[in-house]
């Protein structure tokens, strides 16, 4: 490999960059130094989440004029983007811009559990992407992420209304993971050599069953919190009810079918192994996001 290979990555562009992991995949990028462009539609959002100095390109999955400007001067990208049927559409948009831009790295955000066909299609989608990401010869690093603690915050205002965590998990334990570790993590691999090809999956220090989540929410809250097993039909309506679309309903309550079948369940080390340190204890993001669980809003945030 030459010398200029082996150079300092110039800039990254973070795509899905106002979202709960890609604003802490700017900020683990910012820490290091790193110069960081955030892929965003709604720059009066992106300054208020990522900070006044943040180089903003505008763009849009859908516009590929758009994602190549914003390619420019890039010598990696961190790929992610919201859930939802446009999915692989747009991630492998901005795979196709990528290869034509010849950038040196993509870190590709994906499921430990993705297989073409696998339900629910959250995996199916990652999966297609991946196998895009592969064919495209741009060399890339698949960065598989368990659960995120941030989805709790969907239920944050029951949990500040009734005092009662609802979720249709059973006995399911899953070693969620803070989104601030996976953007250390993200960050080491887009600015250190030796990682390209590789997969790495990411998970929180220990599997916690929703009776756990339900405890460590009474000690940051100081209220007794309960959790409350749902279920699936019952699920299926109070998500319908919220108005989440057809394909988020079916999709979330067949991924906690498969949580409740230990799909959750395994733990790694590999946020020690990359970034030196120990991957976060749910109670300490929860103490981090206490207020939300304390009150009531009019608009729930999405996970």
């Amino acid at each position: 490999m030459n010398a200029a290979m082996n150079a300092p990555m110039k800039t990254v562009l973070v795509t899905g960059a106002t979202g709960n992991v890609g604003r802490t995949v700017v900020a683990a990028l910012r820490a290091r130094r790193t110069p960081v462009r955030a892929l965003v539609r709604d720059e009066a959002k992106a300054r208020r989440l990522l900070g006044a100095d943040v180089d903003l390109a505008h763009g849009d999955f859908a516009d590929p004029v758009s994602l190549r400007c914003a390619l420019r001067g890039v010598d990696a990208v961190f790929l992610t983007s919201a859930d939802g049927p446009d999915k692989v559409a747009h991630e492998n948009a901005v795979i196709d811009a990528a290869s034509t831009a010849w950038i040196k790295r993509i870190v590709k955000l994906s499921s430990p559990h993705v297989e073409i066909g696998s339900e629910p299609a959250f995996w199916d989608w990652h999966a297609r992407i991946e196998q895009h990401l592969h064919t495209s010869g741009v060399p890339s690093v698949r960065l598989r992420s368990n659960y995120l603690m941030s989805n709790l915050l969907a239920a944050a205002d029951a949990v500040a209304g009734t005092g009662q965590l609802f979720a249709p998990a059973g006995d399911a334990r899953i070693a969620m993971i803070d989104p601030a570790d996976i953007g250390a993590t993200a960050a080491v691999l887009l600015t250190e050599d030796g990682h390209d090809g590789r997969t790495y999956e990411l998970t929180g220090p220990a599997a916690l069953s929703y009776h756990d989540i339900a405890a460590e929410l009474s000690a940051v809250t100081g209220r007794k919190i309960s959790y409350v097993d749902i279920p699936d039909d019952t699920a299926r309506a109070v998500l319908a009810a919220s108005g989440a679309p057809d394909w988020l309903v079916t999709n979330l309550v067949t991924m906690f079918g498969k949580l409740r079948n230990g799909a959750g369940a395994h733990i790694t080390d590999t946020v020690r192994e990359l970034t030196g340190c120990q991957p976060r204890p749910l109670g300490q993001w929860l103490h981090n996001h206490a207020q939300a669980f304390t009150t009531s809003r009019p608009h729930p945030a999405k996970a």
